[in-house]
C-alpha cells in the first residue's frame, strides 16, 4: 500500500476513537457525577532508511540533518485519562439525594453482572429506598444497585422510615414514625489511581479483573478514624464536570484532523492513478 495511504489510515482509526471519547463526554454532560476522560496521542513507530552511501560523503562537517530518511506511520491512541476534578453542584432539597465534595471520593455500591456480585464505585447520589419485604426497606441508587456501609454491607433500615438526615461526615440517621432512630455509615472509596479504574454504565466504576489481588493500590476503602476526612452534603448533587465549550472545539480540531487525513488519502490516490496512466 502507497505509504500516504497507510499513515493517514492510522491515524484516522485513533481520531475515530477520539472522536468517540468526546462524543461519550458531551452526551453525558447531564449526567450526576459523571468524570470527564480525555486522549493523549503519541507517534507510532518510524522505519528508518539510510540510503545514502557513506564512501561518496566523507565530508559531512556542513550537513544539518542525520544521513538517512525517518518515516513515520502515523499517530496513535496511547492512553485516555480519568479527571476528578469537582462538578459543579447543584441544590435539589431532595432527602435522599447525597454529594461528595472531596474531588478523589467515591460511594460504594453492590453491583451483581452475570451472576457475580462485586464492589463498584460511584459520584452519583442519587439513592431511594426500595422495599426488599413488608418490614424493611434498602438503600439503592437510581439503577436498583443496593448502597454500601463501611462494612461493605448493604443499608437495610425498617419500612417505617420517616425522614433521613446525612451528617458531613457521611453517618446517615433514620428517623422512623415512633421517633426512634438508627444510624448507618455510609460506605466511601478514595481512589488513589484513578487510571486503572474500567468505566461501567449508570456512572459506576469498577476494578479491573486482573488487579483485584492489588485493590489496596488503586482504592482504599475509609474506615474508622479515616472517615474524619469524609465530606458530604444532603439535599445537593454533584453534576458533570464535562466542559461543553471546550469539548465541542476539541471535536471540531478532531474533525478538521479526520478531513486533513482523509485528503491525502485521496490525493496519494490520484497520484497513484497518474503514474498509472504514464506510457513508456
Amino acid at each position: 500500500m502507497n505509504r500516504i495511504m497507510l499513515n493517514a489510515t492510522n491515524t484516522m482509526n485513533q481520531l475515530q476513537k477520539q472522536l468517540d471519547l468526546i462524543s461519550h463526554n458531551v452526551a453525558n454532560v447531564d449526567t450526576v457525577g459523571y468524570k470527564q476522560r480525555s486522549a493523549s496521542f503519541q507517534e507510532l513507530l518510524a522505519q528508518q532508511s539510510n540510503n545514502q552511501p557513506l564512501a561518496q560523503y566523507d565530508n559531512q562537517t556542513a550537513r544539518q540533518s542525520e544521513l538517512g530518511i525517518r518515516v513515520g506511520s502515523g499517530s496513535g491512541l496511547s492512553k485516555t485519562q480519568l479527571h476528578l476534578t469537582q462538578g459543579p453542584m447543584k441544590a435539589t432539597d431532595r432527602m435522599l439525594d447525597f454529594a461528595l465534595t472531596k474531588e478523589d471520593q467515591f460511594f460504594t455500591v453492590q453491583v451483581t453482572e452475570n451472576g457475580q456480585t462485586s464492589t463498584q464505585f460511584t459520584r452519583n447520589g442519587v439513592f431511594y429506598l426500595s422495599p426488599i419485604n413488608n418490614a424493611e426497606v434498602m438503600l439503592v441508587t437510581s439503577e436498583g444497585h443496593p448502597v454500601l456501609d463501611s462494612d461493605e454491607q448493604p443499608i437495610i433500615l425498617p419500612e417505617n422510615v420517616k425522614e433521613v438526615k446525612l451528617q458531613e461526615s457521611g453517618i446517615l440517621s433514620a428517623v422512623m414514625t415512633d421517633g426512634q432512630a438508627i444510624a448507618r455509615e455510609l460506605g466511601v472509596a478514595e481512589v488513589i489511581r484513578p487510571q486503572m479504574l474500567e468505566t461501567r454504565p449508570g456512572s459506576l466504576y469498577a476494578l479491573p479483573q486482573e488487579n483485584v489481588a492489588n485493590q489496596e493500590s488503586v482504592v482504599g476503602f475509609l474506615q474508622g478514624g479515616a472517615r474524619q476526612d469524609i465530606r458530604m452534603q444532603q439535599g445537593m448533587l454533584e453534576q458533570s464536570n464535562v466542559d461543553l465549550a471546550s469539548e465541542m472545539t476539541e471535536m471540531t480540531l478532531m474533525q478538521r484532523s479526520y478531513q486533513f487525513n482523509a485528503k491525502s488519502v485521496q490525493f496519494a490516490d490520484q497520484m497513484m492513478g497518474l503514474v498509472n496512466g504514464l506510457k513508456s
